[in-house]
């Protein structure tokens, strides 16, 4: 399998709002940034969408290491609350609906497809790469949803 680096961040003005993601993607010295947004989301549903966007655009099963500073997203996969959600139905434990539930079953789909491991990082903190995320998803929905 193929080792790829993965880098996201999502970002929102207002939550809900405009907002947008942004995706580096580094393999064998080459990287590739990607981008896209929605005119009404929260900051939720931008950090699993660059999850899902930066994992969609392999073409094949990876080896990924995914780098992010979204918590809701790295205690999802990691901590197995996806999975149980999905496995009821998509409820909590309290019976309430679980939220995202169609990008938390994108995400699930493709981490079964990949070999994905996640690792959190303090954003705005100075990390280069998820500084340049940010950037990416600030940048597109200003300039897709805000005048």
């Amino acid at each position: 399998m193929k080792q790829v680096e993965i880098f996201t961040d999502g970002a929102c003005s207002g939550n809900p709002g405009p907002g947008g993601w942004g995706a580096v993607l580094r393999f064998s010295g080459v990287e590739k940034e990607l981008c896209g947004g929605e005119a009404d989301t929260t900051n939720n549903r931008m950090e699993l969408s660059a999850v899902i966007g930066a994992l969609s655009a392999l073409k094949e099963p990876c080896r990924v290491t995914l780098t992010t500073d979204s918590q809701y997203v790295v205690n999802g996969i990691e901590k197995g609350w996806a999975k149980k959600w999905r496995a009821n139905g998509w409820r909590k434990s309290d019976k309430s609906p679980a939220l995202n539930a169609d990008l938390w079953a994108t995400l699930l789909s493709l981490c079964e497809r990949h070999d994905v491991s996640f690792r959190w990082v303090k954003g705005h903190a100075g990390h280069p790469e998820n500084e340049r995320c940010d950037q990416l998803a600030v940048g597109y929905y200003t300039a897709h949803f805000t005048r």
